[in-house]
């Protein structure tokens, strides 16, 4: 269980964009740039420079308030840094405290291709960026500076950017060699990977970002909160639909240990880590994915599935049929209204027609704050489709069966293997080179028990949703023969089967990195790690 008293995150020692994603707090575009660090003291020396301008998680001073206690002026431009295992080693860290990271951070993402699927077909490795390659004559990554650019004008923040990556670019240079920015992000500058929101009418019809990404769908709904997420206790309220549910409709917070390092997990056990405490404590793990989604053979594959399930189903129009298609796949309308509670077109229709008369709040809790326990059979949201995948929420509860519910427990399972979604998109739908997709950074305490098991067991394979190895029918590595079968919540309907998936989003590279805390940051630049 959680603590029953509020817990108070040492928020000016965490970095900044894990307790709440940066794309939601207004920084619509970003640039990731990637550094080799050839020369430990010229390492330290560039990170001793960086580390002042690092943006923690402070709460901001909004509209030119006066800045409180335990708040900052919001930056124009924020800048985090995370570390590969390699960076840390070439940045000098001790062998004893790199000794005590987990398996997976030490191999790194490309070699456990295998357990994540990457190793099948488009996904394989010689298809990623050249600059995650790491193969011989080529520096490996060690350290990734992340800018995010306060919204304005897209020309505005793009000045913003290039300004703060000229500095940090400087800053390198002035080592002669012993820090070097690597090139080889695909896309229009070969130096850095840009992100950024998708651009369109906003509903008061000025343009700016969207919550959408490049299949359409709006993205980032269903994120966890854990207990010290917001300030006050706040996520008390904010985490019903998107905590720990213990089958009898009751919601409580994620514990702080499932994300951030130094801090009770779900087993009310502060897990192990490197040593000294104070190095990892108040850090965390996430998996960098440059995600490409293959748009054309979306586009294709929909459109003529789409059309047999119209016929299959007698539905009144190809247009119902592709968005039911479409949310058969996700779990939720393109909007983000769940299957569950919205289970055929029109009631989607009516759904989207109360929501506009609901609060801000409102909207949010009837997005998120639902269950499948209703639904056992998959028959309003198919059992594979990815969001009852990456959120079990009740389903593997093993009492659900209980009739009044009150003896059910929740999902231990599930509550072990929640990750946080940050990141953006890359690209557009018009682009020449066909660059187009999703930054992914999967934030977690474990990246095994958490991110990999969630990539392989539900994204790759379907064995807990009695579907064999059909894996997701979105984001799944699929082979050959693959499909997905959708139950009909019409008894009188046949399921539909949408056979030949492809595999729509493949990875085109990225690696596992330590985020450290702000207290590490300064260790790590001052070379004071001392693991006795």
């Amino acid at each position: 269980m959680s603590a029953s008293a509020p817990i108070c995150l040492e928020r000016g020692d965490i970095q900044g964009g894990i307790l709440r994603a940066y794309g939601k707090r207004g920084y619509p575009r970003a640039r990731f740039l990637l550094f080799h660090v050839a020369r430990a003291e010229a390492g330290r020396w560039f990170l001793e420079q960086l580390r002042p301008r690092v943006t923690p998680a402070l709460d901001w001073a909004e509209g030119g308030e006066s800045v409180k206690p335990g708040q900052m002026t919001r930056p124009e431009v924020t800048l985090n840094l995370a570390f590969t295992f390699r960076g840390l080693e070439a940045l000098g860290v001790p062998l004893r405290t790199l000794k005590g990271f987990p398996e997976a951070f030490a191999d790194g993402m490309a070699q456990r291709d295998a357990v994540l699927g990457d190793d099948v077909g488009p996904n394989r490795i010689r298809f990623w960026d050249p600059v995650w390659h790491g193969e011989p004559g080529r520096a490996g990554v060690h350290v990734l500076v992340m800018l995010n650019a306060l919204i304005a004008a897209p020309d505005v923040m793009t000045a913003r950017l290039a300004k703060v990556t000229a500095e940090v670019v400087g800053l390198a240079g002035e080592t002669a060699g012993g820090v070097m920015l690597l090139e080889g992000h695909r896309g229009a500058d070969p130096r850095w990977q840009e992100l950024a929101a998708l651009w369109g009418p906003q509903p008061d019809g000025r343009m700016g970002p969207l919550a959408s990404e490049h299949f359409g769908f709006n993205d980032a709904i269903g994120d966890p909160v854990f207990d010290g997420q917001y300030p006050d206790g706040a996520e008390r309220d904010k985490c019903r639909g998107q905590g720990a549910v213990d089958g009898c409709g009751n919601w409580r917070p994620l514990a702080t240990g499932e994300f951030i390092l130094g801090w009770p997990d779900e087993s009310q056990e502060v897990a192990g880590a490197p040593m000294p405490l104070d190095f990892s404590r108040n850090g965390t793990f996430f998996a960098y994915r440059k995600l490409h989604q293959d748009l054309a053979s979306w586009d294709v594959w929909i459109e003529s599935r789409a059309l047999m399930l119209k016929e299959v189903w007698g539905l009144a129009s190809l247009a119902e049929a592709r968005a039911t298609l479409k949310a058969k796949m996700a779990g939720r309308w393109e909007d983000g209204v769940p299957l569950v509670k919205a289970p055929t077109f029109a009631d989607w229709q009516a759904a989207r027609a109360r929501m506009a008369e609901m609060t801000r709040a409102e909207q949010t809790a009837f997005l998120t704050e639902f269950g499948y326990a209703s639904d056992r059979e998959g028959r309003m949201c198919p059992k594979t489709a990815h969001i009852r995948r990456a959120n079990t929420r009740d389903a593997l509860d093993p009492l659900w069966d209980a009739k009044d519910g009150k003896g059910r427990l929740g999902s231990a399972l599930n509550n072990r293997r929640r990750i946080l979604r940050r990141g953006l998109p890359y690209g557009g739908r018009d682009d020449p080179d066909g660059e187009h997709g999703i930054v992914l950074l999967a934030y977690c305490a474990d990246l095994f028990r958490q991110f990999e098991f969630v990539q392989q067991q539900w994204m790759n394979h379907g064995l807990d949703f009695d579907a064999g190895n059909d894996g997701c029918p979105i984001v799944g590595a699929h082979r050959e023969g693959a499909r997905f079968v959708i139950a009909s919540s019409d008894p009188a309907k046949p399921p539909f089967v949408a056979g030949g998936l492809k595999p729509f989003v493949t990875t085109r590279g990225g690696d596992y990195f330590f985020q450290p805390s702000m207290t590490a940051l300064r260790m790590i630049g001052q070379g004071l790690v001392d693991p006795t």
